[in-house]
């Protein structure tokens, strides 16, 4: 049997990531969490109680704690989720997203040296980072690939690539067999709903007003979370340290659009008359800096791996908005104290 260490895994893409990795493979997984604001033991927590993943709340950058972890489990793969990951915030302090974001890597990238030196082949540590990296794209610009050069435009995609050439110097300089993987929007389940989908569900559910940023036609590519996931375990089955895999759903949207559907599809389900979500839309001032365009080319993913996409937007955000409907309990109660004081430090009182 191999062993994982997944961090990050309370969060969003983590928990279902380790989700999908228990029913499809016969790993051990360990995963590593601190359990900050979007880091929630409930997403994961059946998995805890049957034992399926051993967990293990604490820092990445507690160097002495990494260490035990390496030497007790002897990790075969390392999937690196645990970051700070919202560039809002991030605008508001950096601080923390360079200590998480780079520093907590770098402890990372060395107790992985220290634990695969001198041990057989087959270790992997896989990086999860973000198309932002790369920056804005013009309207007429072909969309990101591998060979895209960096130009992070906020603090939170400058920790970011400041972590993809810390994993890159690792393999380069130490040998040490590494990936990084840098993917598009996710959406989907056990989202954290400072993010745009389950925002606008969520305040759409309640009556409340949708802000959005600007003119609202800032585009993103979108993918289901479960699809960035098998990409993952494709990477980790068949990909190759030193290599970097970007993926995306090849689904341009603008913002504003997204907004437009995500009523529709409340108004639907919850029996109201069509129109009424739309009209709770708030345009607001814009994000500082905010990058107009992302788009992947995912073409060296599903030709050497075998990737490809099975859920399109348009036929999987029905299910989504259901699942936010069907739990709203669970995201009443992460909505604490703290979410409602950043809520309304961004986008005012709660209306």
């Amino acid at each position: 049997m191999t062993h994982w260490l997944v961090t990050g895994a309370a969060g969003f893409i983590g928990a279902n990531f380790v989700r999908l990795a228990c029913a499809r493979t016969d790993a051990r997984l360990v995963v590593l969490d601190a359990l900050t604001y979007a880091g929630n033991l409930e997403n994961i927590a059946d998995l805890v109680d049957e034992g399926r993943i051993d967990f293990h709340r604490g820092d990445i950058c507690d160097g002495k704690l990494v260490e035990e972890l390496f030497a007790r489990y002897r990790f075969d793969r390392v999937v690196h989720f645990a970051a700070e990951s919202h560039v809002d915030r991030s605008i508001l302090g950096a601080g923390p997203f360079i200590r998480t974001n780079i520093q907590g890597t770098a402890v990372l990238l060395d107790a992985a040296r220290a634990s695969w030196q001198g041990r057989a082949g087959g270790q992997l540590f896989l990086h999860v980072s973000t198309d932002e990296v790369f920056g804005s794209l013009e309207p007429c610009d072909p969309p990101f690939t591998e060979e895209s050069p960096y130009r992070p435009n906020s603090p939170y995609s400058a920790s970011k690539a400041a972590a993809d050439h810390l994993v890159r110097a690792w393999h380069h300089t130490y040998g040490l067999p590494a990936m990084i993987s840098n993917c598009s929007n996710n959406y989907g389940p056990w989202q954290f709903p400072e993010k745009l989908i389950p925002l606008m569900i969520l305040n759409a559910f309640e009556g409340r007003e949708l802000p959005v940023y600007g003119d609202g036609r800032q585009i993103r590519d979108w993918l289901h979370v479960e699809d960035h996931c098998r990409a993952l375990l494709a990477m980790l089955e068949g990909g190759q340290g030193g290599r970097t895999y970007v993926v995306g759903g090849a689904c341009e949207r603008a913002n504003i659009d997204i907004v437009q559907r995500i009523a529709s599809e409340v108004d639907a389900l919850l029996g109201r008359p069509a129109g009424t979500s739309a009209r709770l839309v708030r345009h607001v001032t814009d994000r500082p800096g905010h990058d107009r365009r992302y788009a992947m080319n995912a073409a060296v993913l599903q030709r050497e791996l075998g990737w490809r996409p099975l859920h399109d937007l348009e036929s999987a955000l029905p299910a989504v908005v259901r699942w936010y409907q069907e739990n709203r309990e669970w995201a009443d109660r992460i909505r604490s104290g703290a979410y409602t004081e950043y809520y309304e430090k961004q986008y005012g009182a709660l209306a």
